[in-house]
């Protein structure tokens, strides 16, 4: 994931907070919502052993021996102190299975489709587009069980957003179209866009009661013209599954619709359960 070209990045976040306006192709939605998704590690590469929670950092893993937890930027204790994770308990064989949703491309109902089979519950973190968009999946994701969270109202970079205000206006603005839609109220989970974040992001996100929620396992999955195949993504996402493991996955992905009944048959196989982030965050 390290390493994303960023193109046209000024110019279509001022296009999208002028307003909910529909955006105008695929194309643009694309690229708006993978900004730097590259940020965060799924490569597998090491990275300097866990410190202080820096400023504008790019979530990154370093993953060791098969089978265990890998390292963060910030080790499971440090991010505990502004309500965040990233991996749940080494002694137990428990996935929390989460989504981000940028926009529809018709891969979301496959996915749902799999984890009702499994009675499997996931987390989707949406944004303001998906929302506008796809109410009527939003509202399926929620009869269905699972939790839908804040993946921020426009996608930007929040490491850059420095004032209260406008980091409250990008969460607020999603959790309230969020409620028009479903009459509830969204889930108090934050996961930062492209991954990147700040020790100030994370006291903001604490400050208006959110949890944040990065990720200990994920894979190249969001290029719509370089999809994994099946046996690549079985390769990354069984090789490196673990205790404890949150599992990012995009819902945009054709492969992952494709593979998600046999994913989910196969963790099992091994051992697995699956639990909802709720019981990670004690809720």
């Amino acid at each position: 994931m390290k390493g994303l070209s960023v193109f046209g990045k000024t110019q279509a976040l001022e296009k999208l907070k002028a307003g909910r306006e529909p955006v105008i192709t695929v194309l643009f939605l694309i690229s708006a919502f993978f900004l730097g998704r590259a940020a965060g590690a799924v490569s597998g590469e090491k990275v300097p052993a866990a410190g202080q929670v820096m400023e504008a950092e790019n979530w990154g893993l370093g993953f060791g021996a098969s089978g265990t937890q890998p390292s963060g930027n910030a080790a499971a204790k440090e991010l505990a102190e502004y309500d965040a994770y990233y991996v749940g308990d080494p002694k137990e064989k428990v996935i929390y299975l989460t989504f981000d949703a940028g926009y529809e491309n018709g891969n979301t109902e496959p996915i749902l489709d799999a984890l009702k089979k499994h009675g499997a519950p996931a987390a989707f973190f949406v944004v303001g587009h998906y929302l506008e968009t796809s109410p009527e999946l939003v509202k399926r994701m929620v009869e269905e069980g699972h939790i839908v969270g804040n993946h921020t109202y426009h996608h930007p970079d929040m490491s850059a957003i420095s004032d209260r205000e406008s980091f409250r206006k990008e969460m607020e603005d999603n959790a309230r179209l969020f409620q028009e839609i479903t009459g509830q109220e969204m889930w108090p989970y934050y996961r930062p866009p492209q991954g990147k974040y700040s020790r100030q992001n994370l006291e903001m996100a604490k400050e208006l009661g959110y949890k944040t929620f990065f990720w200990s396992l994920a894979y190249v999955d969001w290029y719509q013209d370089k999809q994994p195949t099946h046996q690549e993504a079985f390769d990354k996402l069984i090789g490196r599954i673990h205790p404890g493991a949150i599992v990012l996955l995009h819902s945009t992905s054709r492969t992952n619709g494709e593979i998600l009944d046999e994913l989910l048959t196969r963790w099992e196989e091994m051992g697995y359960e699956f639990r909802p982030l709720s019981d990670l965050a004690g809720e």
